[in-house]
């Protein structure tokens, strides 16, 4: 198992569960972001969809994961950088759908600056999503 598993939930406050090391590893050897579907593909019936879904309720209310909305109203989740912490997400990043084979991840190296919004108007996120083709579909 990989220590930074362990760190991360050590590091959260989180007590260590099989669950919460699983699931953690999966986000970690991911190449983008997993739906609650795709852990449960994962996991082989380890673990049942409210724990699951528990899990990543707590991961994303820790600051561990984040979500990524996708156009027919599911949720996708990635890993997120070091600077968030609970309540405080700092995933102002791209994230990249391949339309030919689906995954979607998230581009960290290319930031996007604020969006000025009109007065009255106050920003609580902002989800920037573009679609093409992967390097590994090219």
């Amino acid at each position: 198992m990989n220590t930074g598993v362990l760190d991360i939930l050590r590091n959260n406050n989180l007590s260590i569960t099989d669950s919460r090391k699983k699931i953690l590893e999966m986000f970690q050897q991911a190449d983008g972001a997993l739906a609650h579907a795709d852990i449960e593909k994962k996991s082989k019936d380890k673990f049942d969809r409210v724990t699951i879904y528990r899990t990543l309720q707590t991961f994303e209310q820790k600051g561990i994961i984040h979500t990524i909305p996708t156009a027919d109203n599911a949720v996708l989740y990635a890993l997120c950088k070091e600077a968030c912490t609970q309540g405080h997400h700092q995933d102002n990043h791209l994230h990249f759908i391949c339309d030919n084979c689906n995954t979607t991840y998230c581009l960290n190296h290319i930031p996007f600056s604020s969006i000025k919004l009109p007065k009255g108007f106050t920003k609580n996120r902002t989800d920037i999503i573009v679609s093409g083709i992967c390097n590994k579909c090219n």
